[in-house]
């Protein structure tokens, strides 16, 4: 015992494990990668493990030898809870990649879960009600918990349920999120509170472990609770049999067991958030002080130095003003709201004060979204980061200034990454059954948004746009009024920074109406009818000008050049338009194509394909949509040209560079 105490002493020891760890991870994932080993048909048995519902639209996980993701539409509440034995029937299928570059991928998410199939549900009975003891308590706080006017607030709290939490984005977009995901904060304001419970119990660890067992279960091990629970046995330990082993340490080890558990728990952007900032925690130790004002700030500063590479490497933008509002947020939520909430679940005639809380949270969380100051930065390589991080660990034991100054500036620099590169590029989006494009230049700009009723594409537009290093459009152009091109186009302004808005010729629609109400109120200019904007040393060509009775026929068509190739962007214009723009204009060959209305028979005449002659041919279309698009004929039309389908090849990507076009997929 007295070797083994010796040999914890040593701090190398620690980081010797660290790389082992790293290295059995990379093999691990890459050699051995998780696989499924269930035989899916049509149909599966399994135990329900969670349960959410949005208006008769269920997700459910069923888990067996694996889990999968149910999806249940049904026009009335289903009697299930979790622990339900049942089996479903229905169509099971692979989950997708992300099909815009540089965003959330779904399938590798669920993958790293070892989840490998969703299923849409046609059918589902329950074999055997629920008998277990933890989930007759899960059903209880979930049921307790519906009960609230502010659930959503009480599922983040109890449970780490963050899916109907209001205003969700606002506190990602103030830095101060991690205060509803359940991590060591949690563990340790619930761990003091038993503790001060049962200080005169002998039996106080034992008891104060099984709870925070069956707080692991009830929250489904989440990753950063697991490094939590870990972190904290590993004290006791370290405390009861005077190991001696220091704090930062003691963190080392926890991170090591963890990586050889579970490998993918690197991927976990909640591991990696709770691992990295509590190490920078523990290192800034030396300057906490007496004052707790001071030791906020000092908290609240490093948080977000240590936490913002993660934070830009998964959405491209970080809030400098985050260290303001985690010095307000952090105190009035860990201290006053997250306790409240535990009383007012015991006792819920305090609702109503828990409810006035909120709002004033809510209010704060506002202004300080109003107020916040961000900066964008494009994807880069994963190096830059480690760089920053190495640079910052030298500040700290050095407490040489300069090394902070080099890092800081080294995450600045790659502000620039946009204006030095001299790619242009044609971002052909895959937004469902609707358009989306962005072209670059030495500027940005955007033709049409996508829209898709009940379901947000937005965030991935937007998150996509910042991955290139850019925060604003120099212009968006709406081809015409209909939802699937333009049904995005408030979210998209109320989230960018927004230059100029063009529309098409006629009457303006009804959607149009309502986007130039908030154009008009954020002063930002709009025109329409226009025969050609300058973009750079480049210029947009609108070649529809005449005023029809359709809204189809008046979209805006669109012809521009870069590095002498040539692009057409046809909307949602039929034949009509095709053949009046063809007796107006002598059109040259075309590279690449927009094809009109997704591939419609009303569009893309043989007349008119053969006329421009299309090298390559872009179809945005969704995938089995209830149109039939794209039509047969139109494909025949097009067996000249390289076609691309949105729907079977993702977003497709056209850059130039050196005068030579490159082509790429992002396929699902």
């Amino acid at each position: 015992m007295k070797r083994l105490k010796i040999a914890l002493q040593f701090n190398s020891l620690y980081y010797v494990l660290l790389i082992i760890s790293l290295l059995q991870v990379f093999i691990r994932i890459n050699y051995f990668p998780y696989k499924s080993y269930i035989d899916i048909n049509s149909s599966f048995k399994g135990i329900i493990t969670s349960i959410n519902n949005d208006n008769e639209k269920y997700k459910l996980s069923i888990k067996n030898k694996e889990e999968v993701i149910g999806y249940y539409k049904v026009d009335k509440e289903i009697d299930i809870n979790l622990g339900d034995e049942v089996l479903i029937e229905g169509i099971f299928s692979e989950p997708q990649n992300n099909t815009i570059p540089n965003t959330f991928n779904y399938k590798k998410y669920l993958n790293n879960h070892k989840i490998f199939y969703q299923v849409n549900i046609k059918k589902i009975d329950v074999i055997k009600k629920n008998n277990n003891l933890l989930y007759s308590i899960k059903n209880y706080l979930l049921k307790r918990i519906d009960s609230f006017g502010n659930k959503g607030y009480f599922k983040a709290f109890i449970i780490g349920d963050k899916t109907e939490l209001d205003n969700y984005q606002l506190f990602q977009n103030n830095g101060v999120s991690h205060l509803f995901a359940i991590s060591g904060m949690h563990i340790g304001l619930l761990t003091s509170l038993l503790y001060f419970i049962l200080r005169k119990s002998k039996y106080q660890n034992i008891i104060i472990i099984s709870f925070l067992s069956l707080y692991l279960n009830i929250t489904n091990y989440s990753a950063s609770l697991i490094r939590s629970y870990l972190f904290f046995m590993l004290l006791l330990l370290n405390k009861k049999y005077d190991l001696k082993i220091n704090t930062k340490n003691i963190l080392l080890l926890t991170i090591n067991i963890l990586l050889i558990y579970n490998p993918y728990f690197i991927y976990d952007y909640g591991f990696l958030y709770s691992v990295v900032t509590t190490y920078g925690l523990i290192m800034s130790s030396k300057y906490y002080s007496k004052n707790y004002v001071y030791n906020l700030f000092i908290t609240s500063l490093m948080a977000f130095l240590f936490s913002m590479p993660i934070t830009l490497y998964m959405n491209y933008e970080i809030n400098i003003l985050s260290i303001i509002s985690n010095l307000i947020v952090v105190p009035l939520v860990s201290l006053i709201v997250y306790p409240f909430s535990l009383i007012t679940f015991i006792f819920n005639f305090l609702e109503p004060i828990f409810s006035f809380m909120i709002f004033i949270l809510e209010k704060i969380n506002y202004f300080l979204n109003i107020i916040g100051f961000y900066i964008v930065v494009p994807k880069v390589n994963v190096i830059f980061y480690l760089i920053y991080y190495v640079l910052l660990i030298i500040f700290i034991k050095s407490n040489n200034v300069k090394y902070l100054l080099i890092g800081i500036l080294l995450i600045i620099s790659l502000k620039i990454k946009p204006f030095v590169n001299r790619e242009k590029a044609i971002y052909y989006l895959d937004v469902g059954q609707g358009d989306s494009t962005v072209i670059i230049n030495k500027s940005i700009g955007l033709i049409d948004t996508g829209g898709l009723k009940n379901r947000k594409i937005y965030d991935n537009i937007i998150r996509f746009i910042k991955s290139l290093g850019y925060n604003h459009l120099d212009f968006l152009i709406i081809t015409h009024g209909d939802y699937d091109h333009m049904g995005e186009a408030i979210n998209l302004v109320n989230n960018l920074k927004v230059e100029k808005v063009i529309f098409n010729c006629g009457e303006y629609q009804t959607l149009e109406k309502e986007l130039i109400k908030v154009l008009e109120k954020k002063k930002i200019k709009y025109f329409s009818c226009i025969k050609e904007l300058n973009i750079d040393k480049n210029k947009l060509y609108f070649l529809q000008t005449k005023e029809y009775d359709n809204e189809n026929d008046n979209s805006n068509v669109i012809y521009t050049e870069l590095d002498g190739y040539k692009f057409m962007f046809m909307g949602d214009a039929s034949a009509t338009t095709e053949k009046e723009i063809l007796n107006k204009y002598n059109l040259p060959d075309m590279d690449v194509l927009k094809v009109g209305h997704h591939g419609s028979k009303t569009s893309s005449s043989n007349e008119f394909i053969n006329e421009i002659n299309p090298k390559y041919s872009i179809i945005s279309v969704g995938k089995n949509n209830r149109y039939g698009h794209p039509n047969k004929e139109v494909l025949e039309n097009l067996e000249n040209s390289k076609i691309y389908r949105t729907d079977e090849d993702g977003s497709i990507m056209f850059k130039i560079k050196n005068n030579k076009l490159k082509i790429e997929a992002c396929s699902p």
